[in-house]
């Protein structure tokens, strides 16, 4: 279970872009705990509420269908107005930007069939771009 660095949701390959969604969804339904997102709970629920459009939002503009929000829903029904602002300002840092790249990274040599050379093009001009 991972929820991918902030400023690489654009550059997920489908598969991991979908994964996204159910873990989100996963976390909505049981609050899960694991060591890879457990630091989400330090932070106030706009944040993961906040990330979660971000999702939503790649996911639209790639065309993909939502089925349900119920989850989501239920989860944020007692967040008011919500502010714009990068989510997990802590732990979405240079470090994490940089495990996340090399992660990717494998799954494109490996030959992970959703993951065109394009999209990871583009990832390696945006990681360039913030000098990992």
């Amino acid at each position: 279970m991972r929820l991918w660095h902030v400023d690489l949701i654009a550059f997920l390959p489908k598969g991991q872009l979908l994964s996204q969604w159910r873990e989100l969804n996963s976390i909505f339904a049981k609050e899960d705990n694991h060591i890879l997102i457990n630091y989400i709970y330090e932070y106030p629920k706009e944040d993961l509420f906040i990330y979660t459009e971000m999702v939503i939002g790649e996911m639209k503009k790639r065309g993909y269908q939502i089925r349900t929000f119920e989850k989501m829903n239920k989860y944020f029904e007692e967040l008011g107005a919500v502010e714009a602002k990068t989510p997990f300002k802590q732990h979405h840092n240079k470090e994490y930007l940089e495990i996340c790249f090399y992660n990717l990274k494998e799954k494109y040599i490996r030959g992970q069939k959703d993951y065109d050379a394009d999209k990871y093009h583009q990832l390696c001009m945006f990681v360039n771009n913030n000098q990992l």
